[in-house]
């Protein structure tokens, strides 16, 4: 109990200051405000030290700093510089996980309406984990996938490189991504998470990609043009019109060598893998390449057919 008269009272102080009489007697009560002393009846009482101190404390709150960040720097045992800048840190995941919650929302309200009729079941739980996942969780979810689909495969093996690729180059959504974008991350996310496709990677990797001598013998530039455009005009690639389409890729390579080149060209065709890689572009920003997998389908069948 003291007396001493430039003391404040609870009410003083916080009509001096702004905060509510119950937030300054929380503060206290957490130790993080002591009170200077008590009146004769009882009451706390706070000096000029106490003034100054809950200004600071007024101020890192304003700043969003939690009790225990505010506790360390009053007890100096880090220096205010330190937790600001540890605290800009999280503000900016903050800010990251809100764009990323905004594309979400953006997404959803412009695919269906209010009904919702323009996503799937799984779509929606998809865009609300993603809107709720850290980044480390979304890489973690590739590198799951990875491990399915590469496991056990030597690093030296002919189709290890596949393998490298799809660990190496992991789609980490813009600080600001588009709702293209997002929708990118979502289809993605359904492909990893489907074991039939890690499967159909990991039968590509394991039948490796050395070049055999029939595949020597076509151009892929070939494939996307001559094939391509036989594709697009739904030319038969079993009969006349397409056999011939095939002699300007193939030229006159005999039926056996075009048979084993069409297995091959079906091992390493699939248009779900390729898709992987066109939605990775989308995610890095990039402009995605032309889809070609109908085309060596359609290269794939006239192969056969020889």
């Amino acid at each position: 109990m003291i007396g001493n008269e430039h003391l404040l009272t609870i009410g003083q102080l916080a009509r001096r200051s702004g905060v509510p009489v119950r937030t300054i007697r929380f503060w206290s009560d957490e130790g993080i405000l002591p009170e200077s002393g008590r009146t004769a009846a009882g009451y706390r009482c706070y000096d000029a030290a106490a003034v100054a101190r809950l200004d600071l404390v007024r101020t890192l709150r304003d700043l969003g700093l939690g009790l225990d960040d505010v506790r360390t720097v009053l007890a100096r045992r880090v220096g205010i510089a330190e937790v600001a800048a540890t605290h800009v840190r999280a503000i900016d995941e903050q800010i990251r996980a809100l764009r990323v919650q905004r594309a979400v929302c953006t997404l959803i309200a412009r695919s269906g309406g209010g009904d919702l009729d323009g996503l799937s079941e799984r779509e929606l739980t998809l865009m609300n984990d993603l809107a709720r996942m850290t980044a480390p969780e979304r890489q973690r979810l590739l590198d799951d996938f990875a491990a399915t689909a590469f496991a056990g495969i030597p690093d030296d093996a002919p189709g290890a490189g596949l393998g490298r690729l799809m660990r190496a180059l992991p789609p980490e959504l813009p600080d600001e991504p588009t709702t293209e974008q997002v929708e990118a991350w979502v289809e993605l996310a359904g492909l990893a998470a489907d074991p039939a496709f890690a499967a159909r990677v990991r039968e590509m990797a394991m039948a490796g990609s050395q070049r055999t001598p029939e595949q020597q013998a076509m151009d892929p530039t070939l494939v996307l043009e001559h094939a391509g455009a036989a594709e697009r005009a739904g030319i038969d690639p079993t009969g006349p019109e397409g056999q011939l389409v095939l002699s300007r890729i193939v030229g006159d390579l005999p039926a056996e060598q075009a048979h084993e080149l069409g297995r091959t060209i079906r091992t390493f065709t699939d248009r779900r893998v390729e898709r992987y890689w066109w939605l990775l572009r989308i995610l890095q920003g990039q402009k995605p390449y032309p889809l070609g997998s109908a085309a060596f389908e359609w290269f794939a069948d006239a192969l056969a057919a020889r």
